[in-house]
């Protein structure tokens, strides 16, 4: 702004956000005696930075580099400043209190200090505890609130301007009775197999991996709606393992009853009794990958197995991805590596 070049002025972009700034440096040109003149709420949006620009303008070697360091202090400070609250009207408060005491204050299990976010509590006709998450807007209870649910299928809420939280706690009710037989199903199945994965299975997980001997395990997809209908299968494990049980599914698919459990099915069709949690512990039947020897490698668990009969040692696909593509005798083809197993040469 000046023939000295002592005095700047113009826009820093931060967030998608323009903020006016001016820099006014001394006579002698150092940085680090610099003034910054901003807006307000910059100033407020750089509080407890401070420290961290001066240090910068010590630092810098000149006045570009500050402030390219000055638009990424902006960027961090922008992403931890909380969005100014917008006061809701009084008669959100008073309508969603009406709601709650209507609905009854026993079925509650959160409401937030700003009353924008409440957890309601149910129970279906199986005493299983349920949660449902509703996240109010401004405009309720002229707009619905968004509704979170640990649920494998979509819950949508039916509303209209004049519904309550007592009809999305209805919906919540049917819903969950319409779901009892597949999580009846699902119960079932961890609380007699060993399930691999997920290790902590949530309400809306529709797949398990259940062991079925020393590193052969299937996996199952359930249909949420159809729970007692035949489920999508895979085998993991060494061929010599997993070829006769896929014999065996495909020549008892025609088993399938659909009047008996989904576990008991399985058992039938597959002519095997799964492990038992009752008699075996979990490390009778996994065994830790032969290269990193762990279990678990980021959430992952050894499910590639060599298929020499003698040896079946499991591996992570990565450990044995990166294993395979160091030794100079493998081969690879596309996304397809091939080389010798680590343990028998084979």
């Amino acid at each position: 702004q000046n023939r000295q070049g002592t005095a700047y002025e113009g826009f820093l972009t931060a967030q998608g956000r323009d903020f006016h700034i001016r820099i006014l440096l001394p006579v002698d040109h150092q940085l680090k005696n610099a003034r910054i003149e901003c807006s307000w709420d910059l100033k407020k949006i750089l509080h407890g930075y401070q420290h961290i620009l001066k240090q910068r303008l010590h630092s810098c070697p000149d006045l570009v580099s500050f402030l390219v360091e000055l638009k990424t202090v902006m960027e961090i400070a922008l992403k931890n400043t909380p969005e100014l609250h917008i006061p809701r009207p009084p008669e959100y408060y008073s309508c969603l209190v009406r709601d709650i005491e209507i609905l009854g204050w026993n079925k509650v299990a959160y409401v937030d200090t700003g009353l924008t976010t409440v957890k309601l509590k149910a129970e279906d006709s199986c005493g299983r505890q349920h949660l449902i998450t509703l996240k109010l807007n401004a405009k309720y209870p002229t707009d619905p609130p968004d509704c979170l649910v640990d649920f494998p299928v979509q819950f949508a809420v039916s509303w209209m301007p004049q519904n309550s939280l007592i009809d999305i706690y209805n919906q919540f009710l049917a819903a969950l009775e319409s779901l009892k037989e597949f999580w009846a199903a699902m119960d079932e199945i961890d609380g007699n197999t060993w399930v691999l994965e997920p290790e902590n299975p949530t309400r809306s997980a529709t797949t398990r991996r259940i062991a079925i001997g020393t590193n052969v395990s299937v996996n199952i997809e359930v249909d949420p709606r159809h729970p007692t209908m035949f489920p999508e299968c895979y085998f993991l494990g060494a061929d010599h393992e997993v070829n006769p049980l896929r014999t065996k599914l495909n020549n008892n698919m025609h088993l399938w009853d659909p009047e008996i459990s989904l576990l008991q099915n399985l058992k039938d069709i597959l002519e095997v009794d799964f492990p038992s949690r009752a008699v075996l512990e979990k490390s009778d039947f996994t065994k830790d990958c032969g290269i990193c020897y762990a279990y678990r490698l980021d959430g992952a668990i050894p499910d590639h197995v060599c298929d020499e009969p003698r040896c079946g040692q499991p591996f992570h696909q990565a450990c044995l991805y990166e294993w395979l593509q160091g030794l100079p005798s493998s081969r690879q083809s596309f996304n397809v590596i091939f080389g010798e197993c680590p343990y028998c040469n084979k």
